[in-house]
C-alpha cells in the first residue's frame, strides 16, 4: 500500500520497533504507549532510519522522513514528504525485518575493518580531551599493554589538527605523527582520527572553500554558520560532490603521507541543518545532509559514526550516542535497549557508547562509580564491539580493573566468533545484537530489554542496576550451556547469582538443531 498518511488499528499483542536508535529505551511501541516522533526535525543525536516494524510482521517505509505517534491503540504516521509504503502478512519480527532488509536497504557485503569486532577500542577522548599530543596519545597505548589488555584500534580524537577543515597534524602537538602512528603500529594498535564536516571562518579552508562553493548557504544564499558544541563554524556541503572530492583528497593524504588507518567522522547531524538551506542538491533536508556526510566515510574500512540518517545495510560502523556516567536514564540501563533498536534499523556494526560513559567530566574527580564502569564493560564485552575511552587503570582499583581487563579478554576470546556473525550480517543484512523476540517469536519476548542475543547462538544476560548480585534470565526452548557451566533445559525462567565478577551468557547447546 502507497499513501501520504496512514492510521493503523494496533492488533492484539502488537509490539513495534524503528524511527530513532536512541528512543530505545521506549520501544517496543505498543497499545499503551503514548509518544509523537518527528524524525524530520530531530534524530535525537544517534542514528535514524524511515522505518517502523511490528512483530506482527507489518512495517512501514518512506524514503524521506515522517512523524509517527502512538495514541489509543493506533500508529498514525503523517507529515512525510515522501509516500510512504506500508505492508504486512510477514509473519514475524524476523519475517518482517527480512523482507524490508532486501527491499529497502539491501546489505553491502564488505565488512568494515576486522580488528573493530576482534579486540576492544581505545578511544582517547576523556584522557586527553582537546590536548592529545604525540607523547600522551604513545603514553595510553603503552598502559593498555602494561595492565594486561589487547590491543586494538586507537581512536584520536578532536584537535589533533590545525583549525577545523584543517586536517593536518598540529605541528606543536605531533612534531613526527609518522613516527608516533609507526610506533602505535608496532605495538599492535590500528590508528583513526576524528574528522567533522565543521570549517573553522578566517581559516586556510575556510578561504578556499568558500569561493569554490563548497560550503552550505543558509537562506539567503550566504556561507552559513552554525553553532555546534565547538562554536560557530561553516559546514561543508556533501551534497556537493566536488566538496566530497576534496575531503576525500585530504583524508587520503593522511593515509598515505602518515599511515593512518581510518576516520571516526563526528557531527552531521541533522539537527545543524535548516530546512531552507540552499544546498547543491537543490532541496536537500537536514536528514539528507546527515546522509550525505556519512556516504563519505563508506570510502574508508576503518570508520565509525554516531549521526547517521538511512544507510542501513551499508559498512559503516555506527556508535550508540553518548551515555552519562549514571545508571538509569541515558546511562547504563540505555546500552542495551538502544543497541537492539539499532539492529532493527538495519545498522548491524553497532558499538555501545564509550564504557563507563561519554562525559569526561564525570571522571575528572574521584566520584568514578567503580561497579558502574565494571558492569558497563561487562555490557559492552559481547556487543559486536566495546570501546574504552577514560582509562581504567586510573580511575579504578586493583580489583574492579581486573574485572575490566577480564571483560576486555573475555571480547577477545570471542573475537573470531563476533567476527563471523559479522560476515554472515554483511551478506543477509540481519542484525549482529538482537532482541530476544527476533529469534524466538512466539515466547512472549517483546518486553525484555536486559539480556540479548549474539546472533542466534549466544544469550548474553549482564547486570545493569546497582548493587545487583542476582538477577532474572529468560532462557528459551532449548538446551542451553552457562558460562557457569551449567546444562539448562528452556523455555524457562532462572533466577541467578551475578557477583561482580561475572557476566552471566549462555550458548545454544551442541545438540540444539534448528
Amino acid at each position: 500500500m502507497t499513501t501520504q498518511n496512514l492510521m493503523l488499528e494496533l492488533l492484539p499483542g502488537e509490539c513495534w520497533w524503528g524511527g530513532r536508535a536512541a528512543d530505545g529505551r521506549q520501544m517496543p511501541y505498543g497499545a499503551a504507549t503514548i509518544t509523537r516522533v518527528d524524525l524530520a526535525s530531530s534524530h535525537n543525536g544517534n542514528q535514524a532510519c524511515p522505518l517502523l516494524i511490528s512483530n506482527k510482521g507489518r512495517y512501514v517505509w518512506s524514503d524521506e522522513p515522517f512523524v509517527f505517534e502512538f495514541a489509543d491503540g493506533h500508529l498514525k504516521v503523517t507529515e512525510g514528504k515522501g509516500k510512504l509504503l506500508a505492508g504486512e502478512g510477514y509473519d514475524s519480527l524476523r519475517g518482517v525485518y527480512q523482507y524490508v532488509s532486501r527491499t529497502f536497504f539491501p546489505p553491502e557485503p564488505r565488512l568494515p575493518e576486522e580488528l573493530l569486532f576482534t579486540a576492544p577500542q581505545y578511544n582517547l577522548w576523556i584522557e586527553l580531551l582537546y590536548e592529545p599530543t604525540q607523547e600522551k596519545v604513545l603514553e595510553y597505548a603503552k598502559q593498555v599493554l602494561a595492565h594486561g589488555m589487547p590491543p586494538g584500534v586507537i581512536m584520536i580524537d578532536d584537535n589533533w589538527h590545525e583549525p577545523y577543515g584543517n586536517w593536518v597534524f598540529h605541528s606543536g602537538r605531533f612534531p613526527q605523527p609518522k613516527r608516533m602512528i609507526q610506533e602505535l603500529h608496532e605495538l599492535g594498535f590500528k590508528v583513526m582520527l576524528w574528522v567533522c564536516p565543521f570549517v573553522s571562518p578566517d581559516s586556510r579552508a575556510f578561504r578556499q572553500l568558500e569561493p569554490s562553493g563548497f560550503l552550505l548557504k543558509d537562506r539567503n544564499g550566504k556561507t552559513a554558520l552554525r553553532k555546534w558544541w565547538n562554536g560557530y563554524s561553516a559546514v561543508l556541503d556533501c551534497t556537493n560532490p566536488e566538496a566530497v572530492r576534496w575531503i576525500h583528497k585530504e583524508l587520503d593524504l593522511l593515509q598515505t603521507e602518515y599511515g593512518v588507518d581510518g576516520f571516526k567522522l563526528d557531527a552531521g547531524d541533522a539537527e545543524f541543518y535548516e530546512p531552507d538551506d540552499q544546498t547543491y542538491v537543490a532541496g536537500t533536508s537536514p536528514s539528507g545532509q546527515s546522509e550525505a556526510w556519512a556516504r563519505v566515510g563508506l570510502r574508508y574500512r576503518l570508520n565509525e559514526y554516531r549521526a547517521c540518517w538511512k544507510l542501513a545495510g551499508q559498512p559503516l560502523v555506527q556508535r550508540l550516542k553518548d551515555k552519562r556516567h549514571v545508571w538509569e536514564g541515558n546511562g547504563l540501563e540505555a546500552l542495551i535497549p538502544d543497541g537492539l533498536a539499532q539492529g532493527l534499523l538495519g545498522y548491524a556494526f553497532t558499538c555501545p557508547d564509550m564504557i563507563g560513559g561519554g562525559e569526561f567530566m564525570s571522571f575528572t574527580s574521584a566520584n568514578v562509580d567503580q561497579e558502574l564502569f565494571v558492569r558497563s564493560a561487562q555490557c559492552s564485552a559481547l556487543f559486536p564491539m566495546m570501546q574504552f575511552s577514560a582509562a581504567p587503570w586510573r580511575v579504578l582499583d586493583a580489583e574492579h580493573l581486573q574485572y575490566c581487563v577480564e571483560a576486555a579478554r573475555l571480547h577477545v576470546k570471542l573475537g573470531e566468533e563476533i567476527l563471523e556473525l559479522a560476515k554472515q550480517s554483511a551478506h543477509t543484512g540481519e542484525p549482529i545484537l538482537r532482541h530476544m523476540a527476533y529469534d524466538f517469536p512466539d515466547e512472549g519476548m517483546e518486553a525484555i530489554q536486559d539480556q540479548f542475543m549474539l546472533g542466534r547462538s549466544l544469550l548474553v544476560a549482564p547486570a545493569v542496576v546497582k548493587g545487583m548480585r542476582s538477577r532474572t534470565v529468560v532462557l528459551p526452548a532449548g538446551t542451553w550451556l552457562g558460562d557457569d557451566g551449567s546444562l539448562v533445559e528452556g523455555p524457562v525462567t532462572l533466577e541467578i547469582e551475578v557477583p561482580l565478577n561475572r557476566l552471566p551468557w549462555y550458548r545454544r547447546h551442541e545438540s540444539y538443531r534448528e
